[in-house]
């Protein structure tokens, strides 16, 4: 039976990134009935929204949805599709692993990270407003909220075979907010007595995460905390152009690569598309397709670690004259697979 997914083709580099990898993901054998929809900055200039309607009615329909880049304006214009998609369909958990693959440029060996962040409240929530001569913003944490995130956590690390969950927040600061995230975090891990739990407070665990990333598996965090250190993670492990994310709710989810959607390369086929396949490896465990999901691992691995059929972001010399296109680089992944 195929799962129906919303293919969101996203803009700038989106379209042909998520066309790639969408062949590499039919290559695993999994059948999927795809709905391709618009959405971001090309979007806008057809329907006068960077999020259309029909692109809601179908994540409703499928409840699956994988999207490209989308650009998002710094300080002026739409807010974040993202942040509108999280919104609608309540997707509260963003996991972003972060791992280390040979190949991939990187100070560290065997990192093996999983932050999971808070989506929907924190400082993101948008609640906020000026009043001259200053801007506020409302920083609303909640005992329901904090419960099923650090709930999520860990349910993933016992799902996952992870053996620790580390709760971060500035609570010797803001005792109110991120002092409730402790206190609802200290009584959801007594439920789950087979693994270890601790509290590092944000700044320290920047340090941390730096110099001894080895020491952490599952970190659970507020929603503001987790974006910085989710690229924090990510640029331990070689950066954006490796690192996928997922937003899960109760009753859908939806996937993407965490990287922006870099218009000036449109149509050059010259980005990377690892973080977009590895975007559908998370899917594809969504799905209950743990067999493919783990084949498509080790196939792009494979990839990388030989060197060859790679971008050029990924070669030793960004100017290497043997760095591949983004599809050349998705059809050596698809060879893997199909154990070429």
């Amino acid at each position: 039976m195929a799962h129906p997914v919303t293919l969101i083709r996203g803009d700038g580099t989106g379209p042909e990134l998520i066309e790639n990898a969408r062949r590499v993901l039919e290559a695993t054998g999994v059948q999927f009935e795809w709905d391709v929809v618009e959405a971001g900055v090309d979007a806008m200039e057809t329907y006068g929204t960077p999020l259309p309607e029909n692109v809601l009615e179908s994540m409703r329909r499928t409840h699956v949805a994988w999207k490209a880049p989308i650009t998002t304006p710094i300080g002026t214009g739409f807010r974040s599709v993202n942040v509108a998609f999280r919104k609608e369909f309540d997707l509260y958990a963003n996991v972003r692993p972060a791992k280390t693959y040979k190949g991939v440029r990187s100070k560290y060996d065997n990192i093996d990270l999983v932050l999971i962040r808070e989506n929907t409240e924190d400082l993101y929530a948008g609640i906020e407003f000026e009043h001259e001569p200053v801007g506020i913003s409302i920083k609303p944490i909640s005992v329901p909220g904090t419960e099923r995130i650090v709930k999520f956590a860990f349910e993933y690390a016992a799902k996952n075979n992870r053996k620790k969950v580390t709760a971060v927040t500035k609570a010797n600061i803001m005792k109110y907010t991120d002092g409730l995230f402790y206190a609802v975090a200290r009584e959801v891990a007594k439920n789950y007595p087979g693994l270890a739990y601790e509290e590092v407070l944000v700044d320290n665990m920047c340090m941390q995460l730096v110099q001894k990333p080895e020491l952490y598996d599952v970190l659970v965090m507020p929603n503001l905390y987790g974006d910085i250190l989710s690229d924090l993670c990510a640029g331990l492990v070689g950066g954006l152009g490796v690192a996928p994310g997922a937003n899960i709710g109760d009753h859908g989810a939806m996937f993407e690569a965490v990287h922006g959607s870099a218009p000036k390369y449109k149509g050059q086929n010259k980005v990377n598309p690892t973080a977009v396949i590895l975007s559908g490896k998370l899917m594809l465990q969504y799905l209950g397709e743990d067999d493919a999901a783990n084949r498509l691992e080790k196939a792009i691995a494979a990839v990388i670690a030989e060197g060859k059929a790679v971008t050029y972001d990924m070669k030793p010399d960004r100017n290497d004259p043997t760095a591949v296109g983004t599809s050349q680089m998705a059809d050596a992944v698809i060879a893997k697979l199909q154990g070429k």
